[in-house]
């Protein structure tokens, strides 16, 4: 593993006190379950302190810890660097990083998207040169600064998910990334919680331009309503390029023609006026959309347009987000369609629509297990009975709903689609279990809070179980 940090540049970038011994980092994290040896470990004070957990830390293998207050059980000796305000250093550890790598950098934001766009990106890049990006969903004050400060000095491409849930806090981030190519995927009803319209979302989402570098390029949904408002927002920042994507006629990245596969999708586009053919390896139409904005950010970024078309057909759906399991049931296989990380009504319509282009396996069905999207404010009842409307016409089979928000839609469900409903995620979980066999393809999908993870675990689990008790017959 490369050197990322030394003590002299981490004291130069945050204006620190070092005390110790001298020192070379090869990762930085702030989390202590995840400290590695070799890591810079930064004392957080969030919910827990980060400082009750620095001589931990230091157990795991951390070869120093970024400091501001006194830390239960840490040697006199341990290497450490104190400053006054710890976010603020890791903020600052980011920013000089940023300023000290010359690489093509691409931000993305969005409604819906944004990781899926930006696992992508990463893996189509990845081949043209060294690409840095963000893990999981680190996109907001913590985990921008922390990706940043993560990126080796030799990165040739990064990639950062930016990330809101209230106006302003994009215009921060981006002028911490710095980027040179923009992406907004799309501006859906989301956190309207915190939002008076889905025209302050798009405000909000346009603050992403903030902090482009000069001659940088913004990459907007062509086929969205309010493209005319993001191209507004990039212009008055004085971004040089603004490209469309999607089926429009005037669209700069277009979709020339499709085929939605039950596993795959076929693809012919124009990007940039040059005709592509590529294959995205995970089914849905709202993953091919996304697709062109990626192959137009490869193209802006220097990147080789044909090896990212060939990687594409690699590209799987990450956990969360559409991963497929197959489990081995007495009947045949089980189809689980893991959605559960997140959900906004155009989410859980694209992922309802690509269960219904899935074909089941013999005398199968196509069952949707359904909780709560949140953060949708006083419209979040109707927001929900009306995912009705693409139920019916995708031809799913039997629907669970779980959630006080998703009692709306399950009133709005023919009789002949309802499996269950139950308060919450748990209600659920020996019922899906139960009704689900070898044939079925099951998605289970719902915001992060409305805990919908354990039913995709207990129907995985089976092909576990299944094995487990084969290998003991053997």
């Amino acid at each position: 593993m490369s050197d990322l940090w030394t003590a002299a540049q981490a004291m130069k970038a945050t204006g620190g006190v070092l005390a110790g011994d001298e020192w070379t980092a090869t990762g930085i994290t702030f989390d202590s379950r995840e400290v590695a040896p070799g890591d810079l470990f930064v004392a957080i004070k969030g919910i827990r302190d980060g400082h009750d957990f620095v001589a931990d830390a230091f157990e795991k293998g951390a070869v120093a810890a970024l400091i501001s207050d006194e830390c239960p059980g840490l040697e006199m000796d341990a290497n450490r660097i104190a400053v006054p305000d710890t976010q603020e250093a890791l903020e600052q550890l980011g920013v000089f990083r940023r300023a000290n790598v010359d690489a093509k950098i691409c931000a993305i934001t969005g409604s819906a998207g944004k990781t899926g766009t930006k696992e992508a990106l990463a893996h189509c890049l990845a081949p043209s040169g060294k690409t840095h990006a963000s893990v999981k969903s680190f996109n907001n004050y913590l985990g921008v600064p922390l990706t940043l400060a993560r990126m080796p000095q030799d990165t040739e491409f990064g990639v950062f998910e930016v990330g809101m849930n209230h106006p302003g806090e994009i215009v921060a981030l981006s002028k911490m990334v710095h980027p040179h190519v923009a992406i907004v995927t799309t501006v859906q009803p989301v956190h309207l919680e915190f939002f008076k319209s889905v025209e302050a979302i798009a405000d909000a989402k346009g603050e992403i331009f903030a902090g482009m570098e000069p001659g940088g390029t913004a990459i907007l949904n062509r086929d969205s309503v309010h493209f005319d408002r993001l191209r507004s927002h990039a212009e008055k920042a004085g971004v040089e390029t603004i490209l469309g994507f999607g089926k429009h006629k005037e669209a700069d990245l277009h979709l020339t023609d499709l085929a939605l596969g039950p596993d795959a999708s076929s693809v012919r586009a124009t990007i940039c006026g040059e005709a592509v053919t590529y294959k995205v390896g995970a089914p849905g139409r709202h993953l091919v959309m996304n697709s062109l904005a990626v192959m137009g950010a490869v193209k802006v970024m220097g990147a080789d347009l044909a090896l990212a078309g060939f990687e594409y057909a690699k590209l799987q759906a990450a956990d969360g987000r559409g991963r497929r399991y197959s489990v081995e049931l007495s009947g045949g296989a089980l189809t689980v369609v893991d959605e559960s990380y997140n959900a906004n009504p155009a989410s859980m319509r694209a992922t309802i629509e690509t269960l219904g282009a899935s074909t089941p396996g013999p005398r199968g069905r196509r069952i949707a297990v359904l909780g709560d999207m949140l953060e949708l404010g006083p419209n979040g009842p109707s927001f929900h009975a009306e995912i009705a409307e693409a139920i019916n016409t995708s031809n799913i089979d039997m629907v669970f709903c779980s959630g006080p928000l998703m009692a709306n839609l399950w009133d709005a469900l023919p009789d002949i689609r309802r499996g269950l409903y139950g308060a919450s995620s748990k209600d659920l979980v020996e019922a899906v279990k139960a009704e689900c066999h070898g044939g079925d393809i099951v998605m289970i999908k719902g915001s992060l809070g409305s805990a919908m993870k354990p039913i995709v675990d207990t129907l995985v689990a089976q092909s576990k179980m299944a094995q487990n008790q084969s290998d003991e017959k053997e």
